[in-house]
């Protein structure tokens, strides 16, 4: 029989777009799995073996998607690195004051650091990655510092946020927000977005600059207790 006359959809073979969802979901379900046992055991303790184990594949398999345990290492920081950029980007494209950026950039990150990717960016030792993966790695946690840096030094100057070292708050708020991603567990007492949101406040409340109409109106009474009181 002629081949030309079987229907098309009786090809043994996937059409290509199908092929690559299909391999796209399956290197997907190996970072997936992965990062969940490097975050478990510890990059170190943690083997491919395991790795294909819980995927029920054999370990030459996983040589179908990545060449090495550091390589999905890396992509895991990647997807982690890229939610950051994301939701950095969104907020660089809006009109807001720096102390409302602050927050949004707050109550992302806190977001992002309880999930497994958002976690590897603290969990993971640049370390461990190759000489030209640890200095991509290096340079984005610079980006981010800056990014913090940056909206400290937007609200003082638009006056949404009271003079302060825009170096060390940066610090101190970006080291309260990467402990999350060590202690966080889902299913706990608060989820993910109610400690964002904690995050948000607590770690702004104390930088936000009281609003011009409070202030105005706080100077005649100052003046007035000066002068002995109102007559």
């Amino acid at each position: 029989m002629d081949t030309r006359d079987l229907p098309s959809d009786s090809s043994p073979w996937m059409p290509f777009e199908s092929r690559r969802r299909a391999r796209d979901e399956k290197r997907d379900a190996v970072l997936r799995t992965a990062v969940q046992l490097f975050l478990e055991q510890g990059y170190h303790r943690a083997t491919l073996n395991e790795v294909a184990e819980r995927l029920n594949i054999t370990k030459p398999a996983l040589y179908n998607y990545f060449r090495s345990k550091e390589e999905i290492l890396f992509e895991c920081w990647a997807i982690g690195q890229e939610q950051v950029d994301d939701f950095i980007a969104e907020i660089n494209a809006s009109d807001d004051n720096g102390l409302v950026k602050l927050r949004r950039l707050v109550r992302a990150y806190a977001e992002n650091m309880a999930t497994d990717y958002g976690a590897s960016l603290v969990r993971f030792d640049p370390r461990d990655l190759s000489e030209k993966n640890s200095r991509i790695v290096r340079a984005a946690k610079r980006g981010i510092d800056r990014t913090f840096r940056k909206y400290i030094a937007e609200g003082m100057a638009d006056g949404s946020i009271k003079p302060c070292d825009p170096k060390m708050t940066a610090f101190m708020i970006a080291g309260s927000l990467n402990w999350i991603g060590h202690w966080f567990q889902p299913g706990g007492e608060l989820s993910a977005e109610a400690i964002a949101g904690e995050f948000a406040l607590r770690l702004t409340e104390g930088l936000a600059a009281r609003p011009a109409r409070k202030r105005a109106a706080a100077a005649p009474a100052k003046r007035r207790r000066a002068g002995g009181g109102s007559r």
